[in-house]
């Protein structure tokens, strides 16, 4: 009997599930946190690393397209070792990769090999892949009518790494400096080193594993491995208008984040703003990004999926006109920024739930999988396409065009709860 087939022990009954989920959603936290600790502590020197190695300004930015190309392209075998697997496997091999891709970086900065610090960059995407899958193994055994919830909290723990990590990698880079490794490097050994203890507590404590849990608890009916291939999962977002919904809405809320938040640091200097004042406007997008995660979960609960899909629309559209109308406003672009935030987890929280809702139970890794490969990939289209635009036209016409693209996700929202409410 293969891993796929072999029925999973549920040593406890259904009172005792409430206390697994809290423990699950505990682990997941915990090493949401440390995960992205390690990636917020890596990127921040990322581009500065990019350009001592490189030697030029015009390549520096190759560095995070190829940690999002990493992160797309990971996304996939993720989720099929996940639909095989479990969830654990999936997540301690995702850290693991992360770990080795940030040792890579390392190397290529000690060698002056740019190639090879791509390369590394791309590993250290795989990292990222994991907390994105996280949230997902949130809902695994969560309640349909908490799964937004749940999901949330997982999201809101990336708060917590996405602020500490810009703040010690200076002193990261500063422990390095006496081995002979560039201090730009020295948050990627530290990422290293982070990743580690995620996956190890990962493998130790996230047992029972949530997805083949799930599986187990499911009616005899959903347990068919048949159903749990990557084209499975990919064909039971084709056949659910509102699982097609959910993918949209992830991909171009993530799309219009990364494409206005990628290029505001550059415009706020156009407009004389210093290194700290654009590090606060950042600090900023990235709460709204996060903090308010379990906010956006809850509505999202209780006013419904489309709800909160309508919600991450309107606040994408009001962000692009506050920051694409600022000009040298920078309290208005900070306005911008922070909405801007809000809509992406707005969008992020609410479509998850969505497609978790939306697919049958032996085909929801798959299809999530295929959600993040959909959102990474767009979103670096997106953030290449961004800087085509600022540079040939500006920053405003990047908001409009970022506008633009939340018009056929309001319509496709609306023709969803339209075809919803028809008898």
């Amino acid at each position: 009997m293969t891993a796929v087939e072999r029925p999973v022990a549920v040593p406890f009954d259904a009172a005792g599930l409430p206390a697994l989920r809290r423990r699950t959603s505990a682990v997941l936290i915990a090493s949401q946190i440390l995960g992205g600790l390690g990636v917020a502590t890596g990127i921040a020197l990322a581009v500065v690393l990019a350009q001592e190695v490189a030697g030029t300004e015009s390549l520096a930015g190759l560095a995070p397209t190829a940690t999002v190309t990493g992160t797309a392209v990971l996304s996939v075998p993720l989720a099929a070792l996940m639909t095989a697997r479990g969830r654990r496997p999936g997540l301690v091999l995702a850290y693991l990769i992360g770990a080795s891709g940030a040792g890579i970086v390392v190397a290529g900065a000690v060698m002056g090999s740019f190639p090879l610090l791509l390369v590394g960059m791309a590993g250290f995407g795989a990292a990222s892949s994991a907390n994105l899958q996280a949230r997902f193994a949130a809902a695994d055994l969560a309640e349909p009518k908490r799964r937004a919830r749940a999901i949330s909290n997982v999201v809101w723990a990336t708060t917590i790494g996405a602020v500490l990590g810009p703040n010690i990698a200076a002193p990261a880079g500063r422990s390095v400096s006496g081995l002979g490794i560039p201090e730009a490097a020295g948050p990627f050994v530290w990422a290293a080193g982070v990743f580690l203890m995620s996956a190890l507590l990962v493998a130790v404590l996230l047992r029972p594993d949530p997805l083949l849990t799930a599986r187990a608890l499911a009616p005899v009916e959903e347990r068919s491995p048949a159903a749990r291939s990557i084209r499975a999962g990919a064909a039971a977002v084709r056949a659910s208008p509102r699982a097609r919904l959910a993918l949209v809405t992830v991909a171009v809320s993530h799309t219009a984040m990364v494409s206005v938040m990628s290029m505001t640091p550059l415009d706020l200097g156009h407009h004389g703003a210093g290194i700290d004042l654009i590090g606060l406007v950042i600090s900023v997008h990235i709460a709204g990004m996060y903090a308010f995660s379990p906010l956006m979960g809850r509505l999202s609960d209780r006013f419904g999926r489309l709800s909160g899909i309508a919600l991450a629309v309107a606040l994408l559209a009001c962000a692009a006109l506050l920051a694409g109308t600022a000009g040298a406003d920078h309290r208005q672009t900070a306005a911008g920024l922070f909405l801007l935030g809000l809509g992406w987890s707005a969008g992020l929280v609410s479509g998850s739930a969505l497609l978790t809702d939306s697919v049958p139970q032996p085909a929801r890794a798959a299809a999530q999988g295929l959600s993040d490969l959909t959102m990474n990939a767009s979103a670096g289209l997106g953030g290449a396409a961004a800087g085509l635009v600022v540079a040939q036209a500006s920053y405003g016409w990047l908001n409009a065009v970022a506008a633009c693209l939340l018009l056929p996700l309001g319509a496709l929202a609306l023709l969803t709860r339209l075809g919803k409410s028809r008898p």
